[in-house]
């Protein structure tokens, strides 16, 4: 027989046969049943479906549960669930999964069915705890998501889990919803609210992957039916390798990964932790992250993905996350068989690399070097492969015991150099792969000024980052080091005498244009042409309002009277070189004096030139 199946609205199609709960055919690595939503609920309530670590936080829109309930109700399919059956993996409780199904793709969906239908708690990336209400209008048989208006129309059935709450049933619902509705259709009411008490008896169609199936085998078979959606990735699998092994401390360390994680974002989770769990309270894990319940900086905020590259990085001198999975196996990559004390090895490793990167004195000395760099807020950090290799390398020049200051200064050029190559995106895992084992084998201040030599040469900063500088994204990692040059060189906002750029970022001031928005729109630009990262200053927001929509040839017209003496309009610059300074410190050239729409054009041209090249100057000081 062959079927096509559809998981998260990918098409693969198998030419297998459908096979039942069993597996006789030694080939075969699956079979597909369809079972009732209340059965997969019931299943996961007891136990008997379980979600292990390598499963991510719910990340659905409030919306996306209200599709979800939508397609259950009009019959449409919602893709299949693939568990893994009886894996010998640690679960969320501590116990091993023997006998159960471990949920390998569909959480994403199991949890949006949990939260609508039996109304429990969820635990967002944000690690806040909240329930979704999804409503119901009986009238219409559309589904919406709980809001005030809807709690205030008694068309609205406002949170359909009350209607699957144990001794529920549709015959004392239509009979309230007939009494709050008299004028509504008694026929429509009867009908549509049968279907939705019908809406946990709808079938989810259940992969099952053979029990003998090792993580990598999964992990393939995952990819190839689930390639169009988010994939699990080298990170999660490294995450339920540590998880299930219990003889080389697996589940502690893989808690104190989860635990930093979620402190670093939440420091008042210190306490639940301290009071909930006193085995891990007890370990010299929770002593080393017990600064973070007293720490509220934000610029560097790791996920498990991050502190794993990180720690691996230091300690293993790889960047791929796939090896460490392979080395947590036991793996010798040269023998191609694995062995126990790879294994026993490997967490010793690991958990040397978790402890450094969690070590209070590491880190807030690393973040301050980064904001050393002018980089003082989390939306400047473009990268955060960046920031997690410059992490890396500081851990790692710090085990060798360069001198501070020289840390310091590579730490912040080859932060900067990854964001002005684009070294950390795209297919990054190999350049890195290739610049572990450069810094591994050499001096890191030879290698630094080779890669310098290779990669930034003055037709870098001549020609192609005046290239890239022509953009209107603002979130462009060029933009943000550009921003950085003025926060380190002490820069005044645009037309200030005394506020710094510095200080406009930190306190979230507003980013403003030279050339108004609303005069270059006059005169026929588009938004791609007026939101030129070229046309972008931070400005005291007092001063942006007074400048309106006039050109810069009258607002700098208006600016040089007042610093010949007249009234202060535009700021505190009161004098023509403390004007024309501002402008050298903001990258404008002085023909802006006399610029109006028609020489846009070339403005921007200029603009980009000096901004290059005070990247340039921001760079070689660091």
């Amino acid at each position: 027989m062959r079927i096509i199946i559809i998981a998260d609205n990918q098409a693969l199609t198998l030419n297998e046969p459908v096979m039942s709960d069993t597996f006789s055919d030694k080939s075969q690595k699956y079979s597909v049943n369809q079972h009732l939503i209340s059965n997969i609920l019931a299943w996961v309530k007891s136990g008997e479906i379980a979600i292990p670590e390598i499963q991510r936080p719910f990340v659905w829109k409030a919306s996306k549960v209200r599709d979800l309930m939508d397609s259950l109700y009009k019959g449409y399919p919602v893709g299949y669930i693939i568990a893994w059956q009886n894996p010998n993996i640690r679960l969320k409780d501590g116990t091993l999964s023997q006998g159960k199904k471990i949920l390998i793709d569909g959480q994403q969906r199991v949890t949006a069915l949990r939260a609508a239908i039996l109304g429990e708690y969820v635990v967002n990336k944000k690690y806040s705890r909240i329930k979704i209400k999804i409503a119901f209008n009986p009238l219409t048989e559309k589904f919406e998501v709980q809001n005030p208006a809807i709690l205030k129309d008694k068309t609205w059935i406002p949170n359909i889990a009350d209607v699957f709450l144990p001794g529920s049933n549709s015959y004392a619902l239509i009979n309230n919803y007939k009494q709050s509705n008299p004028a509504a259709d008694e026929a429509k009411i009867v009908a549509a609210i049968s279907r939705l008490f019908n809406l946990v008896n709808k079938q989810v169609g259940l992969i099952e992957l053979a029990p003998e199936l090792n993580i990598e085998t999964v992990t393939e078979i995952f990819i190839r039916i689930n390639s169009a959606g988010v994939v699990l990735s080298s990170a999660d699998f490294a995450m339920s390798k540590i998880a299930a092994n219990e003889t080389y401390g697996g589940e502690l360390l893989r808690k104190a990964i989860d635990y930093f994680c979620h402190l670093a974002v939440a420091p008042e989770y210190f306490n639940y932790v301290r009071d909930n769990d006193t085995h891990f309270a007890a370990t010299e894990y929770f002593q080393k992250m017990a600064w973070l319940k007293n720490e509220n900086d934000d610029l560097y905020d790791p996920g498990y993905t991050d502190m794993l590259r990180v720690a691996f990085g230091t300690e293993f001198k790889r960047a791929k996350l796939s090896d460490l999975v392979s080395l947590l196996s036991g793996r010798n990559f040269e023998t191609r068989k694995f062995e126990e004390e790879i294994a026993r090895e490997s967490f010793a490793k690991l958990k040397t690399g978790v402890l450094k990167f969690m070590n209070e004195t590491n880190f807030k000395r690393f973040v301050m070097i980064i904001k050393s760099a002018g980089f003082v807020v989390p939306s400047m950090i473009r990268s955060m492969n960046a920031i997690n290799f410059a992490y890396l390398l500081y851990l790692t020049l710090r085990d060798r015991g360069v001198d501070a200051g020289k840390i310091e200064s590579y730490v912040k050029r080859w932060f900067v150099l990854m964001l002005l190559t684009r070294r950390s995106s795209g297919s990054f895992e190999s350049q890195f792969d290739f610049d572990l084992k450069q810094i591994a084998e050499r001096d890191f201040g030879e290698y630094l000024a080779e890669v310098e030599k290779a990669e930034l040469s003055d037709a870098f900063w001549e020609v192609s980052l005046v290239q890239s500088l022509d953009t209107s994204m603002r979130s462009s990692p060029f933009f943000s080091v550009f921003l950085a040059s003025q926060a380190t060189a002490g820069d005044k906002g645009f037309l200030s005498k005394d506020i710094q750029v510095r200080d406009l970022i930190a306190h979230r001031g507003d980013i403003h244009h030279i050339f108004p928005k609303a005069y270059l729109k006059h005169h026929g630009y588009t938004r791609g042409k007026y939101n030129q990262l070229a046309n972008f200053v931070y400005m005291q927001s007092e001063i942006n309002i007074k400048v309106g929509a006039k050109a810069p040839a009258v607002y700098f017209a208006e600016m040089k009277k007042q610093c010949d003496g007249n009234p202060l309009f535009y700021g505190s610059i009161d004098n023509l070189p403390a004007l024309q300074e501002n402008l050298r410190m903001n990258c404008l050239p002085e023909s802006v004096f006399e610029m109006t729409a028609e020489h846009y054009e070339d403005f921007l041209a200029q603009r980009r030139m000096l901004m290059a090249e005070k990247i340039r100057e921001y760079y070689w000081g660091l």
